[in-house]
């Protein structure tokens, strides 16, 4: 009984001895890029998933083998998609290729935004706190409801007719 007591003074001893140091900064994630030097991320947004890989360059923007201003030709789109770029004071200094699937315009663009913000901060680990900070790293859980029998719609109910 006594050696057990004694062995856990002891630990207690040696945790007290080493030094803590709170106002050490939490350590960064470490850069993540590809055999190229890309950074990859995948973005999602309603039902449109985005493949984005990001590398340093003039801003080209190319999604689904076409300029962004090609793909996206709302002037709001493109907008969206550069939002990230504006948060973290990096505009025209990435060029980004994007392939995405499903969905409508709004939905990529959203998804591109996602994928263009997850692959910042894969390729500078610094810029995470501001672009998390702007809400860009959390993908939007909001979605088409499903529609259920015996409904027009998802909640709409058929013309109700009393004769």
């Amino acid at each position: 009984m006594t050696d057990n007591r004694q062995s856990l003074s002891d630990l207690a001893g040696l945790e007290a001895e080493a030094p803590v140091n709170n106002n050490a900064p939490a350590p960064l994630r470490e850069q993540e890029l590809d055999a190229y030097g890309r950074a990859y991320a995948t973005g999602k947004r309603k039902n449109a998933i985005a493949r984005v890989w990001l590398k340093p360059g003039t801003g080209k923007i190319t999604v689904n083998g076409r300029d962004q201003t090609v793909y996206f030709a709302r002037p709001s789109l493109r907008l969206v998609i550069n939002q990230p770029f504006d948060v973290a004071e990096r505009r025209d200094q990435y060029d980004v290729v994007a392939t995405v699937v499903g969905g409508g315009l709004s939905g990529q663009a959203g998804a591109v935004k996602h994928g263009i913000a997850q692959a910042l901060t894969k390729y500078e680990p610094a810029l995470r706190t501001p672009v998390k900070q702007a809400g860009f790293l959390t993908r939007d859980p909001r979605v088409v409801e499903r529609k259920k029998y015996g409904k027009a719609k998802a909640r709409r109910s058929f013309q109700f007719s009393k004769r």
